[in-house]
């Protein structure tokens, strides 16, 4: 069995490596499944566990925000950004699908902190990254975007992501203490940080 977490900020190629890296492990690649698998036990319509997985990590940087800006000493926060219950139902569901998928066959599971939910597990844990500016770069090469959009796509997602895992895990996503193998996937091809990451997976196993 071989179970593989990927990390990756914007512009390191997680949505690129995760898949092939998974069709060369011959294991299922987990993204998409985990918001399916989280409707599931959260008994609620998929384009809702959708909504909740794409912006519970942008929910929690817009609560910061706003605490930032008003103090907590004027009261709660809006409605809207105060929904921490169904934030944790989300990340508990979240954790109970990443879990059994890794207790399957194996999977390359890309995202939703699972280095830190499968730390204990014999799973090989990956952080793609890259500097900056090289990762702004890829990402328009990815996305087929002008320099302005990626550099706002990337300030967006690396926030909220960060702000998933600081707030419900208490870590740094880059903290490299979290994973066993660490890879500039700007430096390097991204074909080459699927071989890379291949070979150790089957050492790890």
């Amino acid at each position: 069995m071989t179970v593989v977490t990927l990390s990756a900020p914007y512009g390191a190629g997680g949505s690129q490596v995760g898949p092939e890296l998974a069709r060369r492990l011959e294991v299922p690649f987990v993204d998409r499944a985990i918001p399916i698998g989280c409707a599931e036990r959260l008994a609620v319509p998929l384009r809702e566990a959708l909504a909740r997985d794409e912006n519970v990590g942008a929910t929690l940087t817009g609560m910061a925000r706003w605490l930032g800006h008003v103090g907590v000493a004027f009261g709660a926060p809006p409605s809207g950004i105060a929904a921490e219950a169904s934030g944790e139902d989300q990340r508990r569901a979240t954790e109970e699908v990443i879990r059994e998928h890794a207790a399957g066959t194996g999977a390359v599971i890309l995202g939703r902190a699972a280095a830190i939910v499968l730390a204990s597990t014999g799973a090989l844990h990956v952080r793609l990254t890259g500097p900056r500016d090289e990762r702004v770069e890829q990402g328009m090469a990815l996305e087929g975007v002008d320099r302005d959009t990626a550099e706002r796509h990337l300030e967006e997602t690396d926030r909220a992501r960060d702000a998933y895992v600081r707030h419900f895990y208490g870590a740094e996503a880059e903290d490299p203490r979290l994973y066993h193998l660490v890879v500039d996937s700007t430096a390097l091809a991204l074909d080459a940080c699927v071989e890379l990451i291949a070979l150790a997976a089957r050492a790890r196993a």
